[in-house]
């Protein structure tokens, strides 16, 4: 039975992942951490929500962050004092941020990724696939993501992957973040970014190629967090007893 403590366990995805886990046969909840302290009354066995990760963290196997960017730095600290694993589903990471995850992966493993689902990990590897097949056949490429109207960065951590994905691919391309005015023709190696934030969109991620005659989209669309939450507990069982390093959610799913 893999031993965890989620940290963020009052926002949505916290949640859900208390919820699939007290389903989970091998799973099993010794620490939930937010901003506050309070009592959650879904399962008796389920341990109070603290402010302080260290109440809990020599009675974990590895830790499940879903909080803030700040949030992770905070429980980045502790892990690397007590040697524990850490999946990071948090997006929205500075580039000093990012950098301070990838110095701590030298001491502990931990799973980085925008995005937990099987889906959406099979679209970034249609998204590379389909990307180098076009890279030079004057396709044009837009991405247009949509979430609900509570989420706090933009573009989504899984556009930027896409975004990542065509920038290596292509070193020359040019993001544009929603158009407006007179802004001219299309130049030649530039890709739209659109952003929806409305209702309760879960997520939806498209990105479309288009020439003249005919247009492709790969998309994916997430009608449920469990998704995310099942893709996080699936990360977290894998990487206890990995050695220090970072990892993605390919390496977890075995698809790269």
């Amino acid at each position: 039975m893999i031993k965890i403590i989620i940290n963020g366990a009052l926002g949505k995805m916290g949640r859900t992942i208390t919820e699939i886990s007290l389903k989970d046969k091998d799973i099993k909840i010794t620490g939930l951490v937010d901003l506050v302290e309070k009592e959650l009354s879904v399962s008796e066995n389920l341990p109070k929500v603290t402010i302080d990760i260290e109440k809990y963290i020599n009675l974990s196997d590895v830790v499940i962050d879903f909080s803030s960017p700040e949030g992770t730095q905070n429980v980045l600290k502790s892990c690397k004092t007590y040697k524990k694993p850490l999946v990071i589903g948090t997006t929205g990471h500075s580039e000093t941020q990012i950098e301070q995850i990838k110095i701590s992966s030298s001491s502990i493993p931990i799973v980085l990724s925008p995005n937990m689902s099987l889906g959406v990990n099979v679209l970034f590897k249609l998204v590379d696939s389909v990307t180098k097949i076009f890279a030079d056949k004057g396709y044009d490429i837009e991405i247009i993501e949509a979430h609900h109207n509570k989420k706090k960065d933009a573009p989504s951590g899984t556009a930027k992957k896409i975004m990542e994905i065509i920038k290596q691919i292509k070193p020359q391309t040019q993001f544009v973040f929603g158009r407006n005015g007179i802004i001219g023709e299309r130049i030649k190696d530039e890709v739209g970014v659109s952003v929806i934030r409305a209702g309760d969109i879960v997520g939806e991620h498209t990105v479309l190629y288009s020439t003249q005659g005919e247009r492709i989209e790969l998309k994916h669309i997430a009608t449920s967090r469990e998704t995310f939450a099942k893709g996080a507990l699936l990360a977290a069982k894998w990487i206890v007893g990995k050695p220090p390093g970072l990892y993605n959610m390919f390496d977890v799913l075995e698809i790269g």
